[in-house]
């Protein structure tokens, strides 16, 4: 049986599969996290109809529409069909219309039980924008310090541990750096990334605070919501730190696992030109190209980024809490404590069992 569910009404089903039927662009561009695309029409059918609408006739538009739909509906309800096994299916499209009522239709007229969302992608987008215009409804703790200290790292173990951290650099599949996107791929477009950030947030709401490294306003080619982005400045500022040679051969492990990775270093010293000479590149560069990582990538902490985000390397009072990261176990467990103790402002173990249930 079909029926018309609310985007808010959408957590509310058990394991939801959501079925996005807009073209590949369409999906690419913006979908709600999780979704599966099965589109109605592809990238070039959707534009031949959106001209023959906007420029000869809407009537003309559809017919063409249906005749392009009504071969695939037979397939494309197969895997609604299949899909279906995981979980009641939620359809959408852009604004609720013509693409997923069809599909809806026809799948309903198969015994097929329904969901369609009103108001399509758009409802939920909407939904999205408005959330980040408002102030952030949670307090959030950031993790700042140079380059190579484990803040990353030290995010993922909170994580695991079930503290509610979240890696706004995976979500925008940068690092936010001038090698920030080595190995990575494409970045996700902003309403992509606003929605995977609104996700991790609905997903940990019940929670005070949430967990974040120190970023810019801009990761990559994304941009943080101007609100999150003010709770992270207001918010509660921890140090952490680590030694020199920790950090270069962290670096060393994370940047050279990737394809290509001496290449991909190589030409992104190019944009550092302007800030460090074409000396010092040139300098760099052959350090690089002689293999010797260990003095290549202390030389690049050092002469640029320590002096770029010039945070302390030892203990600092300025800050709430300072960590020293250098034995990473220990370093752990002492924020674990500060955070059941410090942090949480309610109930200490309805609190961090919550968190723990629910990050993990």
């Amino acid at each position: 049986m079909l029926k018309e569910i609310h985007v808010s009404e959408i957590k509310s089903l058990d394991h939801p599969v959501l079925i996005d039927v807009r073209s590949e662009g369409e999906f690419e561009e913006a979908t709600i996290p999780g979704s599966v695309n099965l589109p109605l029409f592809n990238n070039q059918e959707r534009a031949e109809i959106g001209t023959i609408y906007t420029q000869s006739s809407p009537a003309i538009a559809r017919e063409l529409g249906l005749n392009i739909a009504s071969p695939k509906l037979p397939e494309l309800v197969k895997k609604v069909e299949e899909l279906s096994k995981s979980g009641p299916v939620v359809l959408f499209c852009w604004r609720g219309g013509m693409r997923s009522k069809a599909v809806a239709a026809v799948s309903e007229l198969m015994g097929i039980p329904i969901y369609r969302l009103q108001g399509g992608f758009k409802a939920y987008r909407n939904l999205v924008v408005e959330y980040f215009n408002n102030p952030l409804p949670v307090k959030v703790v950031v993790l700042r310090g140079n380059t190579g200290v484990g803040k990353t790292e030290l995010l993922g173990k909170l994580r695991s541990e079930g503290y509610p951290a979240i890696d706004l650099e995976k979500l925008a599949n940068n690092r936010g750096s001038v090698f920030g996107a080595l190995g990575l791929g494409n970045s996700p477009s902003q309403k992509r990334f606003e929605g995977l950030l609104y996700e991790e947030l609905n997903l940990l709401r019940s929670f005070p605070y949430v967990i974040v490294e120190c970023e810019s306003k801009r990761i990559g080619r994304v941009t943080i919501p101007t609100t999150f982005f003010s709770a992270m400045q207001q918010g509660t500022q921890l140090l952490q730190y680590d030694s020199l040679p920790n950090r270069v051969q962290r670096l060393i492990r994370e940047y050279t696992s990737v394809p290509n990775a001496l290449e991909e270093i190589g030409a992104a010293l190019e944009r550092l030109v302007k800030t460090l000479g074409h000396v010092k590149v040139r300098e760099l560069r052959s350090l690089l190209e002689a293999n010797h990582l260990e003095i290549f990538t202390e030389r690049l902490l050092v002469e640029y980024y320590d002096k770029l985000y010039a945070y302390p390397n030892q203990p600092n009072a300025e800050y709430n809490y300072f960590i020293d990261y250098s034995e990473s176990t220990k370093a752990l467990r002492e924020l674990e404590r500060y955070l059941d103790e410090k942090v949480a402002d309610t109930d200490r173990e309805s609190t961090i069992s919550g968190i723990r249930h629910s990050a993990k």
